[in-house]
C-alpha cells in the first residue's frame, strides 16, 4: 500500500494583511540577509556576481577614503523611506552627525546624501525604476546606478532637482568618473577589473 507524500507546509513569512512593515524585518525570525522591504513585501536577493562584490567594495573603499570628515560611509545597510519601504542599497553616503548606534540597524532616509545601486540581473526594473522613484520622494540628493557592460563599470548618476523632486542626469561615465558631488570625486572605474594572471 502506497502511502501519499504530505504536504509541506511553506516555511516563509506569510505576510499580514496591509503587507510587511519597516520594523517587521527587524522582528521576523531567520530572514535571508540582506532582506528589503519595497512596498510592504520582502524581496530576498539572488546570490550576487563576482564583478557585484568587486564593483561595491570598490565604491565602499574609494567613497569612504575620499568622503571628508562630516559624512560616513555604510556598505548593505538598510534605509527607512516610510513604513512600507526599507531598501538595502549597496552603499551609503550618510551624515556624520546621525546617532551612531553600534546596535542601529538602519539609518533615516534624511540623513542619507548618496545611495550607490549595483545592477544585477534580478535587480534591473528595481534598480533603473522602483528604487530611484524611491529614493527621490524620500529627498537622497544623490543615486549613482553602475551597470555591467561586458565586464566593465558604468555609472550613471543622477541628482535631486529640488523644485521638480526628480532626479536628473549628471553624466554617464565610463573609465574615469569626475564629480563635484557630493563631495570632489576623481575615479579610475578601470580599477574594477578581474585580476588576471596574478596581477
Amino acid at each position: 500500500m502506497s502511502v501519499a507524500p504530505k504536504a509541506s507546509t511553506p516555511d516563509w513569512p506569510v505576510p499580514p494583511e496591509g503587507g510587511w512593515t519597516a520594523d517587521d524585518l527587524d522582528r521576523l525570525p531567520n530572514l535571508p540577509p540582506h532582506t528589503e522591504l519595497i512596498d510592504g513585501s520582502l524581496v530576498f536577493v539572488s546570490p550576487q556576481t563576482l564583478f557585484h562584490s568587486r564593483t561595491v567594495s570598490f565604491f565602499e573603499w574609494q567613497l569612504q577614503s575620499l568622503a571628508p570628515t562630516e559624512f560616513d560611509v555604510v556598505r548593505e545597510f538598510t534605509i527607512d523611506i516610510d513604513q512600507q519601504n526599507r531598501p538595502e542599497p549597496d552603499v551609503i553616503v550618510v551624515r556624520g552627525d546621525v546617532v551612531d548606534d553600534p546596535e542601529q540597524t538602519r539609518y533615516p532616509a534624511a540623513a542619507v546624501t548618496l545611495a550607490v545601486e549595483v545592477v544585477s540581473a534580478e535587480s534591473v526594473s528595481r534598480d533603473r525604476e522602483t528604487k530611484p522613484l524611491k529614493y527621490a520622494r524620500a529627498g537622497i540628493a544623490h543615486y549613482w546606478r553602475v551597470e555591467n557592460e561586458k565586464g566593465m563599470a558604468v555609472v550613471h548618476a543622477f541628482e535631486l532637482e529640488p523644485t521638480t523632486g526628480a532626479y536628473v542626469s549628471v553624466g554617464i561615465f565610463r573609465e574615469r568618473m569626475k564629480v563635484a558631488a557630493p563631495f570632489p570625486l576623481d575615479l579610475d572605474l578601470t580599477g574594477i577589473k578581474m585580476r588576471r594572471g596574478g596581477v
